[in-house]
């Protein structure tokens, strides 16, 4: 019995150490990382960010933040351990070394009449005659005589001074850690051990693995069904306008899933009349497009609906049902956003270029769905080139609201955002007619709205000059900055239900063929991981271009110290292409503002090969002549020609660069400036 119940404990051990072993360094290291998590606000602090409750530490908040998947199975494997702890504790027995004189209550070495007497004593406390209970019988047979024996007769005694035990030498017992009723293989015994084999070696893995193997065939690493990243290439197209972005994005298999119910057809009749504008129906035809429209995939019209919803900010009037797949919608589009701009750029020509056009309509379309701005709010109007989309992301701002304050000059959001406080606190309360706390509330915004620099540096390492074939390195600083002094933020999005963090899409493309030769996401949220990246990108060039370790590391602290005020270093390698001046136009866009894009454009110059070799692997160094106004606005003007239905905010404005004069290059290197060179035309 006492073997079997040590058996026990020693499988609950082993259970306990199993379970300890990766779940206590595990939780210590959740533990630092909440720890190390700033305390600083990084959220919008207006009224409407407020109000919408996304970022509301309510007690439910808590709870539903608190109770993933995660949590919950480390609060139950802790409070697993501490059963197993108290129950090892105080249901195992420990084994007890046998010590007579310990037994009989005496000191060692004591005389042979305080051994007689001691043992007299606890035989009329524990003899059986004298006490009937049976551990006190099993204490005095097993230890009370035996110490006594041990004690007085010599041949036990020997035994005990040279085995530790009265009966002499005793047998070795080993167990393993598993209960003893898992030993016996005779009867049920048997078949519990074995259903546990097959059970818990056998079919536990194999339906792990269906599982993960009927997921992954379905869904990408970034939870996007691999139907709809096949349908976003099938649909992509070089030429494919912002306006047309939309009928792309809405055919993602995950929207054409979504269930259409019979109950939705009349809040959908009425959500087409509210939206209706919106959606680029011909008015000359209009019967004929609404009979289009209408005809169209169900899942395709709901999903158009919804998001025109969002847009136009009518979602108030859904119904529970069409709230629920709106929210779902809204969960799901800034992933989807982003697989559309990463198919955009994938390179599909022979040179291995993207395409700039559709990816700067994603963009735009991810920028309007977060700020729930309208499409139709980036056309020109009211001689406004960009529009009237940055200011409906401010809050208390409408259409009505703009043309007021366009009475005052002020056209243009740079121009706003470039007023004194004083200036614009009397603006936007003598004429706009907003109210103090709603002026505090645009100027919170205002503090919120990133300004970003780039600095931008082509070269090939180690040789002079670019040659045609040559691996060209850029090297990027993209600068981020904010009034409020924030590095990291989350952006003003009071009706975007879910968090959302800002991206910034930096492109090199050449604007007059299309064509995206580098692109790369930079965030500005893990710092950590920025420093990280940085400094192994910096010490891999500086050993590749032989430098000393003094020189490395004064190399990598200066990329460090860049990572802590606020810039991301961006790393990108391409082939040079033919002997020639190339026009490149580098584009940092955010998906989260509207209006804080920046762009340069700048001339690569290509040398016709002269060195031996083909060097299609060995990175070069080389200058590219400075950009010439001249030459920019002539790529410009083959661009519209060939391009004529490209609406965007970034269709180029030749008067606007003429104006402004910037974005120049010199020896290779560009500098872009926060806001300062967009160009935001839109053609109707």
């Amino acid at each position: 019995m006492a073997a079997a119940e040590e058996n026990n404990s020693m499988f609950l051990i082993f259970i306990l150490t199993m379970i300890a072993l990766p779940l206590v360094p595990y939780t210590i290291m959740r533990l630092c990382r909440a720890a190390s998590e700033k305390a600083k606000t990084i959220h919008c602090r207006c009224s409407g960010c407020h109000r919408s409750g996304k970022y509301r530490k309510s007690i439910y908040k808590r709870i539903s933040n608190f109770s993933t998947c995660s949590n919950l199975t480390i609060v139950l494997l802790w409070v697993v351990m501490i059963f197993l702890v108290y129950y090892i504790k105080h249901v195992s027995r420990e084994v007890q070394v046998f010590e007579p004189y310990s037994i009989l209550g005496l000191e060692p070495g004591a005389s042979e009449s305080d051994i007689k007497k001691s043992y007299r004593r606890l035989s009329i406390q524990y003899h059986p005659d004298k006490n009937p209970d049976p551990e006190a019988h099993t204490f005095f047979v097993e230890y009370i005589s035996k110490a006594y024996q041990a004690l007085t007769d010599p041949v036990s005694r020997e035994n005990y001074e040279k085995y530790g035990h009265p009966d002499g030498r005793q047998g070795l017992q080993m167990g393993i850690a598993l209960p003893k009723f898992l030993l016996n293989i005779d009867g049920a015994s048997g078949g519990i051990m074995l259903l546990g084999i097959v059970g818990f070696c056998i079919l536990l893995p194999l339906m792990i693995a269906v599982i993960y193997l009927s997921r992954s065939s379905k869904y990408t690493g970034n939870y996007v069904m691999h139907q709809t990243l096949s349908t976003y290439y099938y649909f992509m197209k070089p030429s494919l306008a912002p306006s047309k972005v939309m009928d792309v994005f809405i055919k993602a298999a995950e929207y054409m899933e979504m269930p259409v119910r019979r109950s939705d057809d009349e809040p959908l009749q009425k959500l087409f009349v509210a939206v209706r504008s919106e959606l680029n129906l011909d008015l000359k035809n209009i019967k004929t497009e609404q009979a289009k429209f209408w005809k169209q995939h169900p899942s395709l019209v709901k999903m158009e609906l919804l998001i025109q919803a969002h847009l136009t900010r009518e979602a108030f009037a859904l119904t529970p049902a069409l709230l629920k797949d709106y929210r779902h919608m809204l969960e799901l589009a800034p992933r989807l956003l982003e697989e559309l701009v990463k198919i955009a750029v994938l390179p599909r020509s022979p040179h291995g270029f993207g395409w700039l056009r559709p990816a700067v309509g994603v963009i735009e379309l991810s920028q309007n769905i977060i700020q729930a701005v309208p499409l139709s709010a980036r056309k020109a109007s009211g001689g406004n080139p960009e529009g009237i989309a940055p200011f409906l992301q401010l809050p208390h701002f409408t259409e009505a609201t703009v043309k007021k304050i366009a009475r005052k000059k002020i056209r243009s959001f740079q121009e706003l955002c470039d007023m004194s406080v004083e200036d614009r606190t009397t603006l936007l309360t003598q004429v706009a007619g907003l109210s103090e706390e709603e002026t505090q509330d645009v100027e919170l915004v205002l503090e919120m709205i990133p300004s970003i620099e780039v600095d931008i540096k082509c070269e090939t390492e180690g040789e002079e000059g670019i040659q045609e074939g040559d691996v060209v390195t850029m090297y990027a600083w993209v600068s981020l900055q904010r009034r409020n002094g924030l590095t990291a933020a989350l952006p003003h999005s009071p009706f975007f239900p879910f968090h959302k963090e800002e991206n910034f899409w930096l492109l090199l493309a050449d604007s007059a063929t299309n064509d995206v030769w580098l692109s790369q996401k930079v965030s500005f949220m893990d710092e950590t991981t920025a420093i990280t990246a940085a400094s192994k990108a910096i010490q891999e060039t500086q050993e590749a271009l032989g430098a000393s370790a003094k020189e490395i590391g004064i190399a990598v602290r200066e990329a460090v110290d860049k990572v802590k005020k606020g810039s991301r270093l961006v790393m990108g390698k391409f082939q040079a292409p033919a002997e020639g001046n190339h026009n490149l136009t580098s584009y940092c866009l955010c998906d989260a503002w509207i209006g804080c894009d920046t762009k340069t454009s700048f001339k690569l110059k290509v040398l016709k090969r002269s060195r031996a070799g083909t060097r299609g692997h060995v990175p070069e160094e080389g200058p590219a002549a400075a950009a010439t106004e001249d030459g920019i606005e002539e790529e410009e003007e083959e661009e519209e020609e060939e391009y004529d239905d490209y609406e965007s905010e970034y269709s180029d404005d030749e008067e606007d660069d003429k104006n402004k004069g910037k974005g120049k290059v010199a020896n290779g290197v560009a500098h872009q400036g926060a806001n300062s060179d967009i160009d935001s035309g839109s053609d109707e």
